[in-house]
């Protein structure tokens, strides 16, 4: 195949996963292209599948090797993004593929921090439940702890504590 061939076939994957198509998600796998290519943000097709909230597209590239702990050029992971959006399936699901529970994007933040951040209190039980570290900081010297008293999120400083 033609390296302009691979070029739009990276680009069909991306928007399949980005509307969840797994059909032609497969039929691209079945092909050989790699399934970490990444956008012009350096998001990979499961960074989009997981910030879509497209489970079965998830699950059919981690089953075909995308790495869960890939991030876009912000440092930010699929992890990351499901935890800012709250689709607790989703986190389940990379924390099954050995999702790093306390990689952290360029500020320093984690996906505990984000679930902390946005009230995603569901997701802060799992995270913690999972061992996610609560004594990692921001590049502002930050807390997962002091963040979610910055929001007022009362749930999550309880759960913290």
């Amino acid at each position: 195949m033609t390296s302009a061939n691979m070029e739009n076939l990276d680009t069909v994957l991306i928007h399949a996963t980005r509307l969840g198509n797994t059909a032609v998600i497969s039929e691209i796998i079945a092909t050989g292209q790699d399934v970490n290519v990444q956008d012009e943000k350096g998001y990979t097709p499961l960074i989009i599948a997981c910030y879509n909230n497209r489970y079965e597209a998830a699950e059919l590239l981690l089953k075909n090797g995308a790495n869960v702990n890939a991030s876009d050029h912000g440092g930010n992971t699929a992890l990351m993004g499901v935890s800012f959006k709250g689709y607790e399936d989703l986190a389940r699901l990379l924390i099954s593929y050995r999702a790093d529970l306390n990689l952290q994007h360029g500020n320093g933040g984690t996906a505990l921090m984000f679930a902390a951040m946005f009230g995603r209190n569901e997701l802060v039980k799992l995270l913690l439940s999972e061992g996610a570290d609560t004594t990692i900081l921001d590049v502002r010297g930050l807390s997962v702890k002091d963040l979610a008293l910055q929001q007022g999120n009362q749930q999550a400083l309880e759960l913290l504590s």
